[in-house]
């Protein structure tokens, strides 16, 4: 990782993520990366553990002081072992890759453990073609997507046959954690001066015409934005549902280079042309539930990464967001693309991630009670329908202990009323999707991942983009039913494997559904 010095308290915006986190609604983060060959847990064991001087998050908790002083610290971890972090499970066989679904989305369900530092990852062996995964799992407190993707750079590797990590100059000796009173002094100390630092900047800005005018500018600005969202609350979809505490994910990946293609021929973003995907499998899910689509949106939570370019390394939270209505209700691709694309360019035009980042910052000094008071009733509903994240990743191939990563799928939380949560990151020559969902709201995620991989595929075409390779769906068999009882057709189903074929229930799905 880049050397960034690290501060010991959270800052508001990391220690959100643990007011906010409810039993049914833990709030870390999570990939499944999967490798060719069978790795033994001992060996990734050994390769985390001779860096962990480089990452000393991954060896410290976090301690909450007293009466919520102030915000929670990064404290060492006097009884951390590499043993307690990195387990190992095996599927059985034959390994497929439905399997590996529900066992990823049933080992991404419980909250990380508060008592020990708040990561860990399950080897999971037996994948069938002789490959392993990695399940890792980080809280959002220590990371964002950015900085998440800059954990995954520090403990895999670039080549098969890299350096040694050389060792620290010193071994590591951590300190005893804080009894409550020191906690709670340090706490109160800290919180007297963060007050002070406030009061003496705003004795400056004060004085200072200029910076006032800015401020209130910015300000202006700021509420003119949110406040037409605040009153015009997100129309409520079918998976906007108070969320309980089962997941069940599905993913699908596709061609970085031919969504660039996509873009060069019909204009906008990489992220546009995902966006357009997006709402393309939502209106396909909808209307096969017999939910009206003609004309309707669907409010979609995006973070926006603001981190400066010296705040690389540095962990932790640096994001605002964007609330995009996306279409869900055009049928043609193209047509929903230049919606998507004046969308995205309307919000960029007025600056609203800025405008969020400046509401936001009137929270900082606000003290830490206060917030943890406000994390009691959990996230908020009603504002949007779900939360998309699109997280660059490295266009290089990546190794751990010598085997290349072959895939590499985004897991995301769930929280409040969101039933549904989607991630996008992309690895090496292509674009990953995971689609996660509460089984008990939505049964049939599966709808969403195939309905993805059939809208790229209608977008390329429509684009006269020659395909480089097909679409990989995956997804847990649905042994469960949701709040109606059924999916879309009325049961779950496997999906593609690893050489993008469908199962026989697959499609029988898709037959049933192509004049959709």
């Amino acid at each position: 990782m880049p050397s960034t010095s690290l501060s010991r308290r959270m800052s508001p915006q990391d220690a959100w993520f643990l007011y906010f986190e409810k039993p049914d609604a833990p709030l870390h983060i999570a990939s499944v990366a999967i490798f060719d060959g069978d790795i033994p847990v001992e060996e990734i064991r050994a390769s985390v553990d001779a860096r962990m001087h480089t990452i000393p998050r991954y060896r410290q908790r976090a301690l909450i002081p007293p009466l919520y002083a102030a915000h929670p610290t990064w404290e060492d971890d006097p009884q951390f072992s590499i043993d307690r972090h990195i387990r190992e499970a095996t599927l059985p066989a034959p390994g497929s890759e439905a399997q590996l679904m529900e066992l990823a989305s049933d080992l991404f369900a419980p909250m990380l453990r508060r008592d020990r530092p708040l990561w860990d990852i399950t080897v999971i062996r037996g994948i069938a073609g002789g490959r392993t995964a990695y399940l890792s799992r980080v809280h959002h407190c220590l990371v964002d997507g950015v900085s998440g993707i800059d954990l995954l750079l520090a403990v895999l590797d670039l080549t098969p046959q890299p350096q040694v990590v050389p060792p620290p100059a010193e071994p590591w000796q951590p300190g005893r954690l804080l009894d409550p009173l020191r906690s709670w002094s340090e706490a109160m100390f800290d919180q007297w001066q963060s007050g002070i630092r406030a009061w003496r900047d705003w004795q400056e800005a004060a004085f200072d015409p200029r910076t006032q005018f800015r401020r209130m500018t910015e300000l202006t600005r700021a509420w003119q934005v949110a406040m037409p969202l605040a009153f015009r609350q997100a129309r409520p979809a079918p998976w906007n549902k108070p969320v309980g505490g089962r997941r069940r994910v599905a993913w699908t990946s596709m061609s970085f280079g031919d969504v660039r293609g996509i873009r060069s021929v019909l204009g906008g973003t990489v992220n546009d042309v995902m966006l357009t995907l997006l709402g393309g499998a939502l209106g396909r899910y909808l209307r096969a539930h017999e939910v009206p689509t003609e004309g309707q949106t669907v409010r979609l939570q995006i973070p926006v990464n603001v981190r400066s370019e010296d705040e690389r390394g540095a962990l932790g939270n640096r994001v605002s967001m964007m609330l995009p209505e996306i279409p869900v209700g055009i049928e043609d691709p193209v047509r929903r693309l230049t919606a998507v694309r004046d969308e995205m360019e309307r919000l960029k035009q007025e600056d609203q991630a800025k405008a969020f980042e400046s509401l936001m910052s009137l929270a900082e000094n606000v003290p830490a009670a206060w917030h943890a008071l406000a994390g009691m009733g959990g996230v908020p509903r009603g504002a949007f329908n779900f939360v998309c994240t699109n997280v660059p990743g490295p266009l290089i191939p990546l190794y751990s202990v010598g085997r290349r990563m072959l895939a590499h799928y985004p897991l995301v939380p769930l929280a409040g009323d969101l039933g549904i949560g989607v991630g996008i990151t992309s690895f090496d020559k292509a674009l990953y999707v995971g689609v996660m969902s509460d089984p008990a709201i939505l049964s049939d995620v599966d709808v969403i991942a195939e309905g993805f991989a059939r809208e790229f595929d209608a977008l390329r075409r429509a684009a006269g983009v020659e395909p480089s390779d097909l679409p990989d769906v995956g997804v847990a068999p649905a042994n469960h039913h949701g709040a109606n009882g059924h999916g879309a057709n009325g049961h779950g189903a496997n999906g593609h494997g690893a050489n993008g074929r469908a199962t026989t229930g697959a499609r029988r799905r898709r037959a049933a559904r192509a004049g959709s």
